[in-house]
């Protein structure tokens, strides 16, 4: 009998969660690090949202427990919310309220999963995607997207990795970490695709507000009936990744398992956190297109900044708050005396060397590129910009 569960002890902590915290303790010794790792926000959380969570803090009745499913009024504007982004018809009754997006990932997987059933993940994926699906018993078919076809899958990829298990598809347009942006008309194919399949749709709609030139979000799920599943939350449109409040919205089955899941897991949220998600869902909404305006601004300087490097192949990134550039020409070089086999290597490098962090591909499914984030400030941008092109 094994001392660790194998499904547990198999599971490598998150890559972006572990350069970040790589970064911090090299800055906590001293160094100047420059972080393009975290996927947050830089920005402090709107005033206002603060005040709502200093008020509820006063509040006894914020001291007990509540409902497993969420306050309803927070079930609410979520459901408003997702109603006028996404354009789909829900209730609140259709809104579960979880611990940060990434347990409503999971509280989708598990809800929907059995033992032995397939999940297409279109690569480059969020580093979490396979781990979640496997700790829910699934079994994660990687679809690798390349810089041809902008990041996005085709078709023709999707038949050729369906198979009789399979039970779902993960989909995020915004996308982490390449930074692309599906059309309209791409979304739509997509969703009509698994229609036709009876195949469910978890879509992450995270970075939903964060798209720019002639990019449009549209959600994956408008397109179904039935058989979708969405995941969001107001970690990054609303600079609260540390609130830990996300949400899951679907038809009522499956928001009634997932509810029983969390019930028996992690119970309500944070009451404090809750009030201050809807505050921030239900106030002025100008700190969000403040937040875009800043993310567009370091977008541009990002890439042009990438572009000028030689050896470096970057798209434009047309949503969320990442740059996915190709690394590829720089493997085989000799840097610091050191022969650069792979971009872990290269990641390795840059943080020893000039105390600049990045995530190496690999993490995302996609050796050969590398993520940037430029949820940093437009100093520390340029730093590190100017760092990396002098070293290369």
């Amino acid at each position: 009998m094994n001392r660790i569960s194998n499904r547990i002890g198999s599971i490598a902590p998150s890559a972006t969660m572990a350069v970040s915290a790589k970064a911090k303790q090299l800055a906590a010794a001293g160094a100047d690090v420059v972080s393009f790792g975290p996927g947050e926000p830089d920005f402090p959380t709107p005033q206002h949202v603060v005040e709502a969570a200093a008020a509820a803090c006063r509040d006894v009745q914020n001291h007990r427990y509540s409902a497993t499913a969420g306050h309803q009024d927070l079930r609410e504007a979520v459901a408003a919310a997702t109603s006028a982004n996404s354009k789909v018809d829900v209730s609140p009754s259709q809104v579960l309220v979880t611990n940060g997006g990434k347990y409503a990932v999971f509280a989708a997987c598990a809800a929907l999963l059995d033992p032995g059933d397939e999940v297409i993940v279109p690569a480059p994926y969020w580093v979490s995607y396979p781990w979640t699906i496997h700790l829910a018993g699934g079994v994660a078919v990687p679809v690798l997207a390349d810089q041809g076809t902008g990041f996005q899958i085709t078709i023709d990829q999707l038949e050729r990795a369906v198979t009789d298990r399979t039970k779902a598809l993960i989909f995020v347009s915004p996308s982490n970490p390449t930074g692309a942006v599906h059309s309209r008309t791409k979304v739509q194919e997509l969703a009509e695709w698994a229609a036709e399949r009876g195949i469910w749709v978890i879509a992450d709609e995270i970075y939903e507000h964060f798209v720019y030139d002639d990019a449009e979000f549209s959600s994956i799920a408008s397109f179904m009936e039935d058989r979708w599943v969405i995941v969001n939350g107001v970690a990054k449109a609303y600079a609260m990744p540390g609130w830990r409040v996300g949400w899951m919205v679907g038809p009522p089955d499956a928001i009634k398992a997932a509810t029983g899941l969390q019930s028996h897991s992690t119970s309500n949220v944070c009451n404090v956190a809750q009030r201050a998600a809807l505050a921030a869902l239900t106030g002025p909404q100008q700190p969000v297109a403040d937040f875009k305006a800043a993310f567009d601004r370091r977008r541009r300087a990002m890439y042009e900044a990438l572009s000028a490097i030689d050896g470096v192949e970057c798209l434009v990134p047309q949503g969320a708050f990442y740059a996915f550039p190709s690394c590829s020409g720089l493997l085989g070089r000799s840097l610091r005396g050191r022969t650069i086999n792979n971009t872990l290597e290269f990641a390795d490098l840059l943080l020893e060397e000039i105390q600049v962090a990045v995530v190496p591909g690999e993490a995302f499914g996609a050796p050969g590129f590398v993520r940037f984030s430029y949820a940093l400030s437009d100093d520390d941008l340029a730093k590190g910009m100017q760092r990396l092109a002098n070293f290369l």
